[in-house]
């Protein structure tokens, strides 16, 4: 329990870090938020749990595969911001993007191949 709760203090200060870097300085917050910290972290949680060489490298290529349609998101919000919409419109609205995104990801990707 203690190790569940280090892995979710140390994941919460990062992102909590890159929310106050952003409010000063938007680009450099944006690129913090951009970096792979996230999958970064949850492979080091995983090798530690389950050092195990092939399902650490099915991870990192499915990672890969679902970071893709998650990238749209990042131009329909400032799309719709721009447009007159609000956060609370524009936000949810890129979610399900992603959501749909995904569930095609999750359906079409092994219909080619991929590994997810």
């Amino acid at each position: 329990m203690e190790y569940l709760a280090l892995k979710a203090f140390i994941s919460a200060i990062l992102i909590a870090a890159a929310s106050e870097v952003a409010k000063r300085y938007p680009g450099f917050g944006a690129l913090i938020a951009s970096l792979p910290l996230v999958s970064v972290l949850g492979m080091i949680w995983l090798w530690r749990d389950k050092p195990d060489a092939a399902n650490m490298a099915a991870h990192a290529e499915a990672t890969f595969w679902y970071v893709m349609p998650s990238l749209p998101m990042f131009l329909l919000i400032p799309a719709l911001l721009r447009n007159g919409a609000g956060f609370w419109v524009a936000l949810p609205a890129g979610c399900a993007l992603t959501i749909a995104l995904y569930s095609l990801m999750a359906w079409i990707g092994p219909r080619f191949g991929l590994p997810l």
